[in-house]
């Protein structure tokens, strides 16, 4: 009964394994922005002790660059919650279906 359980659940299965893949590019994409922002935080901190720009237009531009960075950091924890929810119920598909492969070679 395996067998047929796995083929059976096979397009769930696949639909989870894409789910998993986007999730991983988006939290890639992700990283690599922070990345970008904390790179530009550099400049602006190098530029403002060159005298490049005014006290005034760094404040305003760090405002909206640690902004930008904050929103990214909630929506990566938001995504994270909603991957752990779907491993979640994922595992508990699977012990369910194990359960019941087990309860069927017990039945005479």
């Amino acid at each position: 009964m395996l067998l047929v359980d796995d083929i059976l659940l096979f397009p769930v299965s696949g639909i989870m394994w894409i789910f998993r893949e986007v999730h991983n590019a988006a939290q890639e994409e992700l990283a690599a922005g922070a990345g970008v922002i904390t790179a530009e935080l550099t400049a602006l901190y190098r530029m403002l002790e060159s005298g490049g720009i005014t006290e005034e237009d760094f404040d305003a531009r760090e405002k909206v660059l640690l902004e930008r960075l904050d929103r990214m950091q909630v929506d990566e924890s938001e995504v994270g919650a909603e991957a752990e929810s779907q491993e979640e119920a994922q595992e508990g598909n699977q012990q369910r279906r194990g359960d019941r492969t087990h309860g069927e070679s017990l039945a005479p």
